[in-house]
């Protein structure tokens, strides 16, 4: 008997959901069903995060999911996405488990990085002490950080910021806002990453002009990058942090991500 090319269906279809913010949610109420310690960043983690609230003309599609843990739930994690219909990058986690995990979907071409005690790529940001601030997703102010830590701030980086600063003050709790205290923080104990952080906020100042945003969304962006900028300079530095701006930018204050690593989707 033929069966018509409308009617057949796969003997195994996957049960991963073609559109990854509901991937995103499907994989949040598995881990908070089964108690793992995993929360979304990047792109998808920020339309998540700001929901209806995110300005229209900054929403974009994500072929990735990224996500942070910690060292004890990394095997939890691996073992949830394994049954959740993902499948594990064998070589490259048997070799680099301890700090990442890479994971594919072949049916959609969807891709997960698993990011295992810190999110490392131009700079190494310690997170997993921030895992269980806000659920699904890692707080705002390390959303981003994440982003303003990307040497060469591309469109796609600079608007996801955009989107962040439009939606929520910059304030000093994780309350529905960017904790710009957390972020001052990192900056004040790391010459270079302080210094990235100061080239971004100036790219995104010069930015705006050619935006197309307008408005409140606007005059929010323009005062969050003012008071982030504040935060960051206000915060005491440390020694490391004084001996290492003397140096300045005769030495490269950033790490070049390997071959396999991308900017956060």
């Amino acid at each position: 008997m033929i069966v018509s090319q409308e009617t057949a269906v796969p003997e195994n279809p996957s049960p991963v959901l073609p559109e990854l913010p509901d991937e995103a949610a499907r994989l949040a109420a598995l881990a908070d069903a089964r108690g793992v310690r995993m929360r979304l960043l990047g792109g998808v983690a920020i339309q998540l995060l700001l929901g209806d609230r995110m300005p229209s003309s900054l929403r974009r599609r994500s072929d990735d999911l990224d996500y942070l843990t910690d060292r004890s739930a990394a095997r939890d994690v691996e073992a949830l996405l394994a049954e959740a219909g993902w499948e594990g990058d064998r070589q490259f986690n048997a070799l680099n488990g301890a700090r990442r995990l890479i994971f594919h979907e072949p049916a959609y071409g969807h891709k997960i990085d698993v990011f295992v005690e810190s999110f490392e790529m131009c700079h190494s940001l310690p997170l997993a002490d921030r895992l269980d601030v806000t659920p699904t997703t890692l707080p705002a102010a390390e959303l981003t950080l994440t982003k303003l830590q990307v040497v060469t701030l591309n469109p796609k980086d600079q608007n996801d910021l955009y989107a962040l600063l439009a939606v929520l003050p910059v304030a000093d709790h994780d309350d529905d806002a960017i904790n710009a205290e957390r972020i001052a923080a990192l900056a004040a104990r790391d010459w270079g990453l302080h210094h990235t952080l100061e080239l971004n906020l100036e790219r995104l100042q010069t930015g705006l002009a050619a935006s197309g945003l307008t408005g409140d969304h606007l005059h929010r962006i323009g005062q969050g990058i003012t008071a982030l900028r504040e935060a960051i300079e206000a915060a005491p530095k440390s020694r490391g942090w004084k001996l290492r701006a003397k140096i300045g930018e005769r030495k490269r204050w950033y790490e070049l991500p390997e071959e396999v690593d991308r900017d956060v989707a």
